[in-house]
């Protein structure tokens, strides 16, 4: 499945390896990928999109409707567990160390219930699990409230509930730490800096279960074609990665699920 160079480039302690990882590694999970039809929420009589539900804009006006939605979600990812992909990087981990760095687009937080490290995982789309105060008035990242995690039924929270949504420090509304639809990468809370510098120092880059159809992972990947590293595209489908892949330096598109490929890639690994 994997060329002579690859494993190469994982045994050789000069050599650096990046991961960038979507959706697709938690669909085997179980967790519907953030378009797909799960994602569509109803206010009042109006369907909306993801895209819509997802925004800043939609949380100033319908802050409620957008945390239900987000508690749903919560749920979702709280039942699921990490696959055999997850446990693959996370050994990949342990095997290269500082070698190694994790770029995920997922919220989920299942790299790091895998065993990856928190500071060595970029977590540019934010976590789930986290919020922080929507006014800014605190840089702090608090996980989201127990009785909430363990909340089955995302509506009708009781007036405690919705409390332990609001800002200790300036009672305003906390809000999911995750990047909405209509804001921007940054450093301070979604490693835009850090994920620049990673790409720009990759020899190997193996991007995972991911379209590239958001702006941050596209510039990483451009970042290592044009310095001349490999790229390994692993998926079910082709995606706007995969040209990338097949002409770089012995790059690929491996045409797998990610919990029967990164297991293997891992024990190219001593």
């Amino acid at each position: 499945m994997f060329s002579p160079a690859i494993s190469e480039l994982l045994r050789n302690p000069l050599r650096k390896i990046s991961v960038l990882t979507g959706a697709g590694i938690s669909a085997e999970s179980g967790i519907p990928t953030f378009r797909g039809p799960e994602g569509y929420w109803t206010i009042g009589s109006t369907v909306y999109t993801p895209q819509e539900v997802a925004t800043y804009a939609m949380f100033t006006r319908h802050p409620e409707e957008v945390w239900s939605w987000y508690l749903y979600r919560f749920t979702v990812c709280l039942d699921a567990a990490p696959n055999a992909g997850h446990l693959a990087l996370a050994e990949l981990e342990r095997k290269l160390g500082d070698r190694f760095t994790l770029i995920t687009q997922n919220i989920d937080n299942l790299h790091l219930r895998a065993g990856n490290s928190p500071q060595r995982t970029f977590q540019i789309h934010g976590n789930i699990n986290h919020v922080r105060c929507a006014n800014e008035c605190s840089k702090e990242m608090p996980l989201l409230a127990e009785p909430l995690r363990r909340r089955r039924e995302s509506r009708d929270l009781s007036e405690a509930e919705w409390a332990l949504l609001r800002c200790e420090r300036c009672r305003g509304w906390l809000r999911p730490h995750v990047l909405w639809f209509d804001e921007f990468y940054d450093e301070e809370h979604f490693r835009f800096e850090s994920s620049v510098r990673a790409a720009s120092g990759t020899d190997l880059l193996i991007i995972v279960g991911t379209s590239g159809t958001t702006t941050l992972p596209n510039h990483v990947a451009s970042i290592v074609h044009q310095r001349g590293g490999t790229i390994l595209d692993i998926n079910i489908e082709e995606s706007a990665f995969t040209p990338l892949a097949r002409s770089s330096n012995h790059g690929a598109f491996i045409k797998q699920p990610a919990a029967r490929a990164l297991p293997a890639l891992a024990r190219l690994c001593r």
